[in-house]
């Protein structure tokens, strides 16, 4: 009896060390892949972006990115888009809200948002590699339909913009989106498929719920889009905020709250950054003065614009764009500071 009750308690344990090998083999195969295809996607970025800066592609909407150092802040725009980065890791601030992503992550980006970016891992040996694929939401209407009759609908996410752990089959799709880099040809007739399996990932992920009501022309947030557009667009006007609202069809309050819910900040604010950093690049590009970039982008007084400025900027702006330039200069590639990044 005893002898009979060893030999069943044995081979039970004999079975449960095949499943649990079994089932280690396969975790060591999955991280395996998963390494391999991390390794392609950098090695893609790092063939079609040779040095420092931001590249276009031939694919439209599609850039990739390098940075062989970390650099100071810079600011930027961003529109709606996948940013992933297959090496190093970035910060992005928007409003008081720090989001920071590196070689496991992506950001999603589902509206219009100013922002500021700095590169926080990057070095000569293994520089800052990542690619930015833009999103237009106005074409993805058809497919939000389908993803939710298949999912349910997805809770908003509390921000335009958020961070989340990339898969296995976003990576890969990724990476075929950048292997359509070496068949031009194979371009027209691929890249539509490739987009919309790109954009059927993010709308299937973690924080898709943003974006899928971002895309549905009866939401709050698509509202919320069509007043960040316009401010976009008109940025140097007096802006009265029950115009604004008027426009996008929503209440004065209403407009406030979901604004600042998905922008982490008010529509003035909105539009503050977005004149100060036209302003700093009519300086830094097209020769302006700080009077008449500050009168260009809508500031009726210099002593508002140089307070305002310094406060975004951490400086006056003779000073803060005679640092840029004396840095710019340094480093002709321009790799520490850059408008934007990618």
């Amino acid at each position: 009896m005893r002898s009979a009750f060893c030999k069943f308690m044995a081979r039970d344990y004999l079975s449960a060390i095949r499943k649990k090998s079994k089932w280690l083999e396969r975790l060591l195969i999955m991280t395996i892949s998963r390494t391999q295809s991390s390794r392609e996607l950098a090695d893609l970025i790092a063939r079609f972006a040779t040095e420092d800066g931001d590249h276009p592609t031939i694919i439209p909407g599609l850039s990739v990115h390098r940075r062989s150092a970390t650099g100071v802040k810079a600011c930027g725009s961003y529109k709606p888009s996948l940013a992933l980065i297959a090496q190093g890791a970035k910060e992005v601030l928007l409003g008081d809200n720090i989001y920071r992503y590196g070689g496991a992550d992506y950001l999603l980006t589902a509206i219009d948002l100013p922002v500021t970016t700095q590169i926080v891992e990057a070095t000569t040996e293994k520089p800052y590699l990542s690619m930015t694929f833009q999103i237009d939401t106005a074409r993805i209407a058809g497919l939000v339909e389908l993803v939710e009759k298949q999912t349910g609908s997805a809770a908003p996410s509390a921000r335009g913009m958020e961070v989340s752990v990339v898969t296995p089959e976003l990576q890969d799709t990724a990476i075929r989106l950048l292997r359509l880099l070496d068949r031009e040809a194979d371009i027209p007739a691929l890249l539509p498929l490739i987009e919309q399996e790109l954009v059927y990932r993010l709308l299937t992920g973690p924080e898709s719920g943003r974006l899928r009501q971002i895309a549905m022309a009866d939401s709050q947030s698509y509202q919320v889009s069509r007043a960040c557009a316009w401010l976009k667009e008109h940025y140097a006007r007096p802006l009265k905020i029950e115009e604004l609202a008027n426009r996008v069809s929503m209440s004065v309050s209403s407009l406030h709250h979901h604004f600042k819910s998905i922008t982490a900040m008010s529509p003035m604010q909105y539009q503050k950054q977005l004149r100060l950093q036209e302003a700093r690049r009519l300086m830094l590009e097209e020769m302006l003065d700080a009077g008449s970039a500050g009168h260009q982008v809508g500031y009726d007084s210099q002593s508002q614009f140089s307070r305002e400025y310094a406060r975004q900027f951490g400086e006056p702006p003779l000073r803060d764009v005679g640092r840029v330039r004396r840095s710019l200069l340094d480093r002709l590639t321009g790799g520490v500071e850059m408008l934007s990044e990618g």
